[in-house]
């Protein structure tokens, strides 16, 4: 089974990349774009016995900084 993990930046922690990807943004023409969050895409092929809960404990213990990020996990068929 794949499994995708989207982690964000919490609302008010500052996002250095997002601005410079805004700015780009306006560089190019796209005055329209009024605000830009980056974040990550994690895809993970796993096991289908794999619980919920040990999908959340890797995502708090590895792949998401609990104090600034906030991650989601989706299960995908394969």
């Amino acid at each position: 089974m794949k499994v995708r993990v989207s982690v964000s930046l919490k609302n008010g922690v500052l996002d250095p990349q997002g601005r410079a990807i805004h700015h780009s943004l306006e560089g190019l023409g796209f005055a329209w774009v009024k605000d830009v969050r980056a974040g990550r895409l994690i895809e993970l092929e796993v096991d289908d016995s794999v619980t919920d809960e040990a999908l959340d404990e890797m995502c708090r213990k590895l792949l998401a900084n609990m104090v600034i990020e906030n991650y989601c996990i989706e299960r995908v068929a394969a």
